[in-house]
């Protein structure tokens, strides 16, 4: 049987990038149980309210969904359990000091396979107000009214 290649994405926290402006990513691998990564084949799962911590220098993602499996049987896991973020020590480090500083969060960008495995983006975040998203709405509406009427000159409608 051929080896997966390439990416597949599963999920992705869409909102996220509305609500947080995000300062590093980082790709992680998941410990998870055989029921929970063939409901993952099956492309279920929401990242919506989840995020990570770091406890005794482990990162833990917690509050990601991932439904039970259908043709599971007594083995199947629990949803919204905790699962452990393999990472390497340099990076976990730089995520202590970063998230003790206060106002910075780990969130769950997407989850993918790669090559076979099942990975994780989680990135370093910073929560938006209210006045920041205005912001960035209307500075997205600009920029594609600037595009439209690049557009628009360039075919020489004008």
């Amino acid at each position: 049987m051929p080896r997966e290649q390439g990416r597949k994405f599963i999920a992705q926290n869409k909102k996220a990038r509305h609500d947080y402006s995000i300062i590093d990513t980082f790709e992680v691998g998941l410990v998870l149980t055989g029921t929970e990564v063939k409901s993952l084949r099956a492309g279920r799962a929401s990242l919506v309210d989840g995020f990570a911590t770091v406890d005794d220098g482990e990162v833990w993602l917690q509050h990601v969904h991932i439904p039970e499996y259908t043709q599971g049987t007594w083995t199947n896991h629990a949803p919204r359990r905790k699962r452990k973020v393999l990472m390497h020590r340099e990076e976990i480090d730089k995520l202590i000091g970063k998230t003790r500083e206060g106002g910075l969060t780990l969130v769950p960008l997407d989850l993918y396979f790669k090559d076979g495995k099942v990975k994780a983006t989680l990135a370093l975040a910073k929560g938006k107000k209210s006045y920041d998203k205005r912001h960035d709405l209307a500075e997205r509406d600009s920029r594609r009214e600037i595009q439209k009427a690049f557009g628009r000159y360039v075919k020489g409608r004008r």
